[in-house]
């Protein structure tokens, strides 16, 4: 397979010689080929030496973002099928990932999945795509979401605004098995309902997880 390549300016190698997963456009010398919205490019410095490969975002300043500094590793379902089940491991070997409760299950480039978002409330995944790349495999990554232990949905929740910044159109609305409706999820021996079709974001705030532990005290 044969793919475009993104090219940068002499110095601008640096941030991903450190593993850092954004390319900006003012770093790009040139683009050669025809790679579509979304679609997997090589990044190489301006010698020619493949750094990383990227998923394309010709509408955004943030025109490259780093699925792999590996050249050699193939971007497609079983890549995602990879790092998905990756991030929900972890969160099990956190305890987090309480079948009854609900946490961050897949919180972007923290989990080398770049505009990838995923909470899970119980047995539904609320998804949200923030970025070309994510959306052009978002078959891939609901498939893969499906296939993990007491998933029974998958719920989209792309209507952030930086879509727009990506050339990309907001979404809502059920992408795979059961609809959500009102679910009740445990957290810390306490019970809280929410409906992620109509609460903020993905409808919880599951990085206070702490300090709502902490109010219990008083």
């Amino acid at each position: 397979m044969t793919r475009a390549r993104m090219i940068l300016l002499p110095g601008r190698e640096r941030s991903l010689l450190r593993h850092h997963p954004w390319i900006f456009s003012g770093a790009v010398k040139k683009i050669e080929g025809v790679p579509a919205s979304g679609e997997t490019v090589e990044v190489a410095d301006s010698h020619g030496n493949i750094l990383a490969l990227a998923a394309y975002s010709p509408h955004s300043q943030l025109i490259g973002r780093v699925w792999t500094f590996d050249p050699q590793e193939e971007i497609g379902e079983a890549f995602f099928r990879k790092r998905i089940r990756q991030a929900a491991a972890l969160r099990t070997e956190l305890k987090l990932d309480d079948p009854a409760g609900g946490c961050r299950l897949i919180y972007s480039e923290s989990d080398g999945l770049p505009g990838i978002i995923a909470d899970r409330y119980a047995n539904i995944a609320v998804l949200q795509l923030s970025s070309a790349g994510a959306e052009y495999h978002r078959q891939s990554i609901v498939r893969c979401l499906m296939e993990l232990p007491g998933i029974e949905g998958v719920f989209e929740r792309s209507d952030a605004p930086v879509r727009k910044r990506e050339g990309l159109a907001p979404g809502s609305g059920v992408l795979a098995g059961i609809a959500p409706g009102n679910i009740r999820i445990s957290e810390n021996d306490l019970l809280f309902e929410t409906n992620p079709e109509y609460g903020q974001k993905t409808g919880f705030y599951f990085d206070l997880r702490d300090a709502r532990k902490k109010l219990q005290e008083f």
